[in-house]
């Protein structure tokens, strides 16, 4: 009897420590480290962005629970489970995907990634195309503008690190233990225990605003580039944005991103190549350089659309719980952090200081406009073919957002599910594909302002998820480990990135509404 009762506490303790290994393991899909390694590839680094949902079965609304096993199953073998296996149940039914059956399993499906990797990925995400817009910035900023150029990546830089220190808590013997998974996870535990899901929607509602507003922008600068490499064409920049939009109709089909992803990573080079490009122009200008148009004061009415617009540059929050659980050694994320946002801020402000003081007062929104007209049209083409192989990365991930959020929820989705059995996209569903995509164009043709329209994401979703959520969830969930310090500087974060944001928001919208109007009359 003794052996008995021995062997059944024996088989018990080894079952619940299987099953804390394999629940914490499971958390992460191994389609975050496949996606996020692609997404590496783009400037945007928006393969991430959609993390959130892609994982949504291991998200909001999942309920890990570990059903107490019958008592003969603990101590057979051999009958359909191996030793440690546990059931997860969505919302109390439903057994756990076979997919995930064994830690073992999980591992093969999770490759890591180097800090360099990460680095190269957070690189790309804020170092991509919008840059361009920058020196527009400097335009109404003068030195004030490089100043924040500074400022925004030391800002996002701590921020980023505050978001990954709330993925984790301390457990009983003072060792942090990583107990969240994504952006969306953070947001739903500072809303709990009375809006356990409200924090999940509003950053879900902020990555659909900021992944659909980049798919415009990247039509908008691709009819302006298009029209400022063929000034002598009768074709209106409105209509080179819906020749854009015809080539980029094919997205409604995509199925994955392993085809574009191939692209990608030329395209980055290519990006890396114009602006090496466009500085050496700037360079060989040097003795024509305009110092004293570098201004000290501001213009009140413009800045805090520039403000936006570097704000935008520096976004990548998103991504980065993705990116740290996939990290071969989570320690170097801060080193990571760091030498990333010194080596963005040192090229951001470079790139636009360089390109105001060759240009001065006749700085355009993009600044490749500028470059004479013998290399801008090269240069341009190789701009609008990346916007163009850039344009099905966020579109994919704001189309994963909405099916998961509205259409394959289980029975809390709003809709009917767009796939069929076999897994076939409905023909509604495909219409509304290209429906997102119209709505871009459309968007593109009547707001034609790409740096109205890059001011007016930074300081609506920008702003929101790089300094208000981060300050805000790391004083909610780290209230009791944080030093007076660290409190002092959530706080001041917080406050500025709220004054930022709202004045940012009101005179994009005032822009906007007064372009809108020459437009009119124009």
């Amino acid at each position: 009897m003794a052996h008995l009762i021995r062997h059944k506490l024996t088989n018990k303790l080894t079952n619940a420590a299987h099953t804390v290994s394999n629940k914490s393991q499971a958390k992460v899909s191994g389609v975050f480290a496949r996606l996020g390694f692609q997404a590496a590839t783009d400037e945007e680094g928006l393969g991430f962005a959609e993390c959130d949902d892609l994982d949504y079965d291991y998200r909001q609304g999942m309920q890990m629970d570990v059903l107490q096993g019958e008592e003969e199953g603990g101590q057979m073998e051999g009958d359909g489970e191996l030793e440690g296996d546990s059931h997860y149940q969505r919302d109390g039914t439903g057994p756990r995907p076979s997919s995930l059956k064994t830690a073992g399993s999980l591992e093969e499906d999770k490759p890591k990634i180097t800090s360099w990797e990460a680095g190269w990925n957070v690189t790309n995400a804020i170092q991509g195309m919008f840059v361009l817009g920058l020196p527009y910035a400097i335009l109404h900023g003068g030195y004030l503008g490089l100043f924040l150029i500074i400022f925004a990546a030391v800002v996002c830089c701590y921020t980023g690190k505050i978001l990954i220190a709330c993925l984790y808590e301390e457990n009983e013997d003072g060792i942090k233990v990583r107990v969240r998974d994504s952006y969306v996870d953070i947001a739903n535990a500072c809303c709990a225990p009375r809006f356990p899901a409200l924090g999940g929607h509003v950053v879900n509602v902020a990555q659909i605003i900021e992944l659909v507003m980049t798919c415009i922008l990247y039509v908008v600068v691709s009819g302006n580039l298009m029209y400022n490499s063929f000034p002598g064409f009768p074709v209106s920049q409105k209509a080179w944005s819906v020749v854009a939009t015809a080539a980029l109709l094919p997205c409604a089909f995509l199925k994955n991103l392993k085809a574009v992803s191939k692209f990608s990573l030329l395209c980055t080079l290519a990006h890396f190549v114009i602006n090496i490009l466009v500085i050496a122009y700037c360079l060989s200008r040097a003795r024509e350089w305009a110092w004293e148009k570098v201004k000290f004061y501001i213009d009140v009415k413009k800045f805090p659309i520039s403000i936006g617009i570097i704000v935008f540059s520096y976004t990548s929050q998103i991504f980065l719980p993705s990116l740290e659980g996939n990290m071969q050694k989570p320690s170097e994320f801060h080193c990571m952090m760091d030498w990333t946002h010194i080596a963005a801020c040192v090229l951001k402000g470079l790139f636009a200081l360089v390109a105001y003081l060759t240009w001065a007062d006749a700085t355009k929104e993009v600044i490749t406009d500028n470059l004479p007209s013998t290399i801008r049209a090269v240069v341009n083409l190789f701009l609008v073919s990346k916007a163009l192989l850039s344009y099905p990365l966020p579109f994919f991930a704001a189309v994963e957002v909405l099916e998961k959020s509205l259409f394959q929820d289980g029975g809390r989705a709003l809709f009917p599910d767009c796939y069929g059995p076999g897994g076939q996209l409905k023909s509604w569903g495909l219409g509304l594909r290209v429906a997102l995509v119209v709505f871009t164009l459309l968007m593109a043709v009547f707001v034609p302002h790409f740096a109205l329209l890059m001011g007016l994401t930074g300081s609506l979703t920008g702003a929101g998820l790089c300094f208000l959520l981060p300050s805000l969830f790391h004083l909610k969930l780290q209230w009791r480990n944080l030093l007076w310090h660290h409190v002092f500087f959530d706080v001041s974060i917080f406050i500025i990135g709220g004054i930022c944001a709202i004045s940012g928001f009101i005179h994009s919208i005032e822009g906007l509404i007064e372009a809108f109007r020459y437009d009119i009359h124009d």
